[in-house]
């Protein structure tokens, strides 16, 4: 497979230009890859009004994703952003509010983008326990009927690996002839395991990938998917919409990483990453039998419930980075660790001898406070542009949240600007070390 942007940007540099042109480095700078950074300079596209080189590499991955694919340097924030403005754009063509059902552990960046775009939003929270977010089938069809929602936003993987039935979940929207978005931010090699997970695959309409997370590409590369069918519907508009949150100046350097992953995935990706799950599943096996709780979810993260074990999470990731092991995320519960093909061997083997050469101490039991659904003050729009104070959490109580700075593990937000802070998320703020919170002054 091609890679027409990695084969400019090489050929430039390879002329010895003189670049009167941004950046200011001038491909001379202190880092050693300046070389290949540029600017929209001819011949080399424009990430937004795509008929070049971009416009090939980005059908390249649309060929290996089966599915129409567009770039982001901007993370799947850009991705998750011109997604919501799609499902706004769709329920207004159809002479609707947008009001948007999303699970409760959506990323900020879609709590930000309610607030830029003014919709609605109803809260899915799953069961009732509101610290996780398992979503079934029924709980979706039962949701839906009851909100009346225009569109469905849902995080799957979540951050510790737990896997929705998308395929499930996308019947009850179609059934209900609602959209369903994914953000699937943690999933993008879910595309190349056999069978594919990808939620496109699966029935989902469209859905984010942070390509950096799972696959070879340097941190921001992200991709947005849409099914082929709402692709008929809004391609003309899709950059479009993406220009409303991007910079103007995408990195080129990101693009050279995803346009070169393109030849990767179309290569050697599918049986390094075979060879790597083979690898992963016989480091979960020895740690289970050391007497670690591993949770079940996708494949690639390995993520331990520590208090079983007799740690916090905190205290098994100190353990670690002793080793120099830096996990993904810790928490007082957890600790999530995020291989890759490319970690090597030796990176598992140090892995397996610095977790199993810790001793099992007996359970805390201790666990995370019931949580209670929090009342809604005002919309997020109006919560986030008012006025705000910080106060310390133990003073909080009633007041009404402003930020999304107070985000627990698995990413679920014990309150949501707009909603009045009560004594069961500051029980949980405090729980997960949160001290202080932004709240609208009165």
């Amino acid at each position: 497979m091609k890679t027409p942007i990695v084969s400019f940007l090489r050929s430039y540099q390879e002329k010895s230009p003189v670049r009167m042109h941004m950046p200011g480095h001038k491909g001379a700078g202190i880092l050693g890859f300046e070389g290949m950074d540029l600017t929209e300079i001819s011949g080399a596209d424009e990430l937004f009004a795509a008929e070049g080189i971009i416009k090939e590499s980005e059908q390249n991955a649309s060929s290996l994703f089966g599915c129409p694919t567009y770039y982001s340097t901007q993370g799947s924030t850009l991705c998750i952003q011109t997604m919501c403005t799609i499902l706004c754009q769709d329920a207004k063509s159809k002479g609707k509010k947008p009001k948007i059902l999303a699970g409760r552990n959506a990323h900020r960046s879609f709590i930000h983008a309610a607030a830029l775009l003014d919709f609605d939003i109803a809260w899915l929270y799953g069961n009732s326990d509101y610290l996780s977010c398992k979503i079934h089938a029924e709980d979706l069809e039962k949701a839906i009927i009851e909100s009346l929602p225009t569109a469905v936003y849902l995080t799957n993987p979540d951050y510790l690996g737990n896997l929705l039935d998308i395929q499930s979940l996308a019947s009850v929207c179609k059934k209900h002839n609602v959209l369903l978005a994914i953000d699937n931010a943690h999933g993008a090699y879910l595309r190349f395991l056999e069978p594919s997970l990808h939620p496109i695959d699966l029935g989902a309409d469209l859905c984010c990938d942070s390509a950096h997370k799972t696959l070879p590409v340097l941190t921001g590369g992200a991709y947005l998917h849409l099914s082929d069918s709402l692709n008929q519907v809004w391609a003309n508009d899709v950059k479009h919409f993406m220009e409303y949150f991007s910079s103007t100046s995408p990195s080129y350097l990101i693009m050279a990483s995803l346009d070169a992953t393109n030849e990767v995935l179309d290569t050697t990706f599918k049986k390094s990453l075979s060879e790597c799950l083979q690898r992963v599943d016989g480091l979960k096996n020895t740690l289970v039998q050391h007497g670690y709780t591993i949770l079940s979810g996708e494949p690639m993260k390995i993520t331990i419930s520590t208090k079983e074990f007799g740690y916090t999470g905190n205290e098994i990731a100190n353990l670690l980075m002793e080793c120099d092991i830096y996990p993904e995320f810790y928490d007082s519960d957890y600790i999530v660790l995020m291989p890759s093909p490319y970690n090597t061997k030796d990176d598992l083997k140090r892995l397996e001898t610095c977790l199993c050469g810790i001793d099992r101490k007996p359970i805390l039991i201790n666990k995370p406070p019931k949580l209670e659904q929090s009342k809604k003050a005002m919309n997020v729009r109006q919560a986030l542009f008012s006025s705000s104070i910080t106060l310390d959490v133990s003073k909080s109580l009633g007041q009404v949240c402003s930020s999304v700075t107070v985000s627990c593990p698995p990413a679920i937000l014990p309150v949501i600007p707009g909603e009045v802070i009560s004594e069961s998320s500051i029980e949980v703020m405090k729980y997960y070390g949160i001290e202080t919170v932004r709240v609208v002054k009165e």
